[in-house]
C-alpha cells in the first residue's frame, strides 16, 4: 500500500482515567513501580484496553550498502553488510541471541545490500536496488526507489499484523548508516552538522576528521535543499532507513507497540513522525545510545528512553534488552493482585 494512503490516528485518551486507576489500586503505593506504570498505561492506550497483550513480538532488522560507504566514511568495508546479514541468518550475531533471551522473533528484511544472497529461508527479499547512489555526487535514491523501499516496509508490517503481530522493534545493518542517519538528522532538526557526526563503527580521530569533510561537502553540493522528509531521505538516507520509516508508519497505523532502537533507527523515525506526527504515541524508546547525536535526537522528540548503557552497535540490540521491561509492565498491569482482590488493607 503506497505511504500516503497510510494515516497515523492520534491515541483516544478515553481509557487513561479507568487505566490509572486500575494501577492506582495495586498492593502497591501509587506510582511505586515508577516507568512500568507508565509503560503499562501507553500500552493499553495504544492497544485500546484495559487489558493489554503483547503478542508474537518481533524485531524487524533491515540492511542496506551506501554508495558513500566506499568514499572512506567508514572504519568497515562495504562488505561487512552481506557478511553481517550471513552472520544473522546463521544465528551467531548479537540480536540473534538478546533476541532469543528476550523472547523475540527476529526477522531480517534485505532492502538494499549489494550482494545476491538468493532466496534464503529467514531472509525478506526487499531489494529495491544494489545499494543506494553516492550522495557525494547527487542524490541517493531517486523518488521511486525511496518511494519502493518505504512501502515494502509497509509489506512487511502488514504481513506480520495477519500473523497477529502486535509489537515491533526496529534494527538495521548497513555500513555507512551512520552518516546517513548524522545527514537526516541534521537536515530535520538543524543541530549544526558537526554535531551530528559520530565515530560510528570506531573512527580514530583522522577517520572522524574526514568522515565530517565528506558530509560538509555532501551538505554543500545539494544546490536545490529543501529540507522536507522525503527529499531527505531520498539525498542522503539508505534503502533500509527507508524501509525502516515505511514499516514505523505501517506498524503505528495497525497499533502495534513500535520499540525504537538507536541512532539510525530514530533517523528514521525523524523521517516517520514529520509524515505522521502521532506516530510518536505508539513508540517506545528502548535506549540512548553512546552514539553522541542520539541525546540530540532524543530530546528534539522529547523522548525518554528507558536504558542508557553506552550501546552503539545497532541492530535492534538496544531493542532487545529493553523488551523485558515493556513485557514486565504488561504482566504487572494484568498479574499483580489489587488491594480488595488480595484482602490488603489500603492506604486510608
Amino acid at each position: 500500500m503506497p505511504i500516503d494512503r497510510l494515516t497515523v490516528p492520534p491515541l483516544d485518551h478515553a481509557l487513561r482515567a479507568p487505566l490509572q486507576e486500575r494501577l492506582d489500586h495495586k498492593t502497591k503505593p501509587v506510582g511505586a513501580l515508577g516507568r512500568l506504570e507508565e509503560l503499562a498505561l501507553q500500552l493499553g492506550l495504544i492497544q485500546d484496553t484495559l487489558r493489554p497483550r503483547l503478542v508474537r513480538p518481533h524485531v524487524l532488522v533491515c540492511a542496506g550498502d551506501h554508495g558513500a560507504a566506499k568514499a572512506g566514511i567508514s572504519a568497515y568495508p562495504q562488505e561487512v553488510t552481506w557478511q553481517m546479514v550471513e552472520n544473522f541468518l546463521a544465528g551467531g550475531a548479537a540480536i540473534n541471541v538478546l533476541a532469543r533471551r528476550a523472547g523475540l522473533e527476529l526477522v531480517v528484511a534485505d532492502a538494499g545490500v549489494n550482494h545476491d544472497f538468493g532466496p534464503r529461508p529467514g531472509l525478506i527479499d526487499a531489494k529495491v536496488a544494489l545499494g543506494t547512489a553516492n550522495y557525494l555526487d547527487g542524490a541517493a535514491m531517486t523518488t521511486a526507489q525511496c518511494a519502493t523501499a518505504m512501502e515494502r516496509g509497509a509489506s512487511v508490517v502488514e504481513s506480520l499484523s495477519k500473523q497477529g503481530v502486535n509489537a515491533l522493534g526496529f534494527g538495521e545493518m548497513g555500513i555507512g548508516n551512520t552518516a546517513a542517519a548524522s545527514l537526516i538528522t541534521h537536515c530535520l532538526t538543524g543541530l549544526a552538522l558537526d554535531a551530528c557526526v559520530g565515530r560510528g563503527t570506531g573512527l580514530d580521530d583522522a577517520g572522524l576528521k574526514r568522515k565530517r569533510e565528506l558530509l560538509a561537502r555532501a551538505v554543500a553540493a545539494w544546490a536545490d535543499r529543501r529540507d522536507t522528509p522525503l527529499e531527505v531521505l531520498a539525498r542522503f538516507g539508505g534503502f533500509e532507513i527507508a524501509m525502516l520509516a515505511g514499516a514505523m508508519i505501517a506498524a503505528a497505523h495497525a497499533r502495534m507497540v513500535l520499540l525504537i532502537d538507536g541512532f539510525i533507527v530514530t533517523s528514521a523515525l525523524l523521517v516517520a513522525q514529520r509524515l505522521q506526527p502521532a506516530v510518536l504515541e505508539y513508540c517506545v524508546f528502548a535506549h540512548r545510545s553512546d552514539e553522541a547525536a542520539h541525546r540530540f535526537q532524543l530530546e528534539h522528540l522529547k523522548a525518554r528512553p528507558l536504558l542508557d548503557l553506552g550501546l552503539r552497535l545497532g541492530e535492534g540490540t538496544g531493542v532487545a534488552l529493553a523488551y523485558p521491561l515493556v513485557a514486565s509492565a504488561c504482566a504487572m498491569l494484568e498479574e499483580m493482585a489489587s488491594f480488595e482482590s488480595a484482602g490488603v488493607s489500603s492506604r486510608e
